[in-house]
């Protein structure tokens, strides 16, 4: 996720049009990573990418999940330069 979010976002200035689709283009990249690794097909992966204009104030994100820490996971990451800040979470759910 670090990766794909570096070369994505390294060198990008914020613009408020393109955030929505970059965001989206960015969750369906590492959604399609996520799957290229071979889990079972019993696996259920959501990907949340937030980007947002960094302009020094604070954000706080969380989130809170219902599932069975025996076969579910998930992992976040941040990136922020200049202009943008980028939080990203990738869960994946074994279904039954």
């Amino acid at each position: 996720m670090d990766e794909i979010i570096k070369e994505r976002l390294t060198g990008v200035e914020y613009e408020a049009d393109t955030c929505s689709m970059l965001a989206r283009d960015i969750s369906d990249e590492i959604k399609f990573k996520l799957k290229e690794l071979g889990f079972e097909e019993r696996y259920k992966f959501v990907v949340q990418v937030v980007i947002g204009e960094e302009k020094g104030e604070g954000v706080r994100m969380g989130c809170r999940c219902f599932w069975d820490p025996k076969t579910d996971n998930h992992v976040a990451t941040q990136f922020h330069n200049a202009t943008i800040f980028c939080a990203a979470a990738a869960f994946g759910i074994w279904l039954y």
